[in-house]
């Protein structure tokens, strides 16, 4: 059985080494997936192994499907999916024109860009929607867990320690709106949660998002 490089037994999430890892099924693709409108030329910033852009692509949601990723064994494995994989970082100037895309997705990712604030201007720039997602600092569960141990909350981290972790910039649904509102011209079109609930859950999560959402997925459109 391949490794998973997401559990915590991998111990360390900072090497993106990919190899034995030729592919996930993760929660949050089956909500991205629904984003969609295909077929659509989509950019996937920290495409991993690929796993999201070959869903796309089997699913007819997918008519050019460009990645770029930090390691190389993730683009290796993309390119043998078929996806146009490009080796580089995601929070600097992108080598793509504008709106050169229909979608630009970020699954899981900005929290662990060192430049957010230009990985968001970036995916403006380069596509006419945008589809983000991120562990949620807000999380209930993360709040009670700093409140009772005083330490960084592991669920935010999925089971990995402050110190194992690419996550450098852990951000909340609010601080989130807040990046939206500072770099202008963007607005949120829909937004989901990767783990609904019953209908308890649910009422509590639409109502109070920041405080009961583990793992947000928004959809963002151009204003200007």
């Amino acid at each position: 059985m391949p490794k998973d490089i997401n559990s915590p037994e991998h111990n360390d999430n900072r090497s993106y080494d990919y190899s034995g890892v030729e592919s996930e099924e993760r929660k949050e693709y089956a909500v991205i997936e629904s984003f969609i409108e295909g077929p659509s030329s989509v950019i996937d910033l920290g495409c991993g192994n690929g796993s999201l852009l070959h869903l796309l692509l089997q699913k007819g949601k997918c008519n050019r499907a460009v990645g770029v990723e930090i390691s190389e064994s993730g683009v290796e494995i993309s390119r043998k999916k078929g996806i146009d994989a490009r080796l580089g970082r995601i929070d600097e100037p992108l080598p793509f024109g504008e709106e050169e895309f229909d979608f630009a997705i970020c699954n899981v990712t900005i929290q662990m860009v060192m430049y957010p604030e230009i990985l968001l201007n970036e995916m403006k720039r380069i596509s006419k929607k945008q589809i983000i997602s991120f562990p949620n600092f807000g999380f209930y569960k993360n709040r009670i867990d700093h409140m009772m141990k005083g330490r960084m909350p592991k669920p935010v981290l999925f089971g990995y320690s402050w110190y194992s972790t690419g996550h450098i910039h852990q951000l909340s649904i609010d601080d989130f709106k807040e990046l939206i509102d500072h770099t202008g011209g963007l607005e949120i079109e829909k937004f989901s949660t990767v783990w609904p609930g019953g209908s308890l859950k649910d009422t509590l999560t639409g109502m109070f998002p920041n405080l009961f959402c583990l793992l947000p997925v928004f959809l963002l459109r151009k204003t200007a």
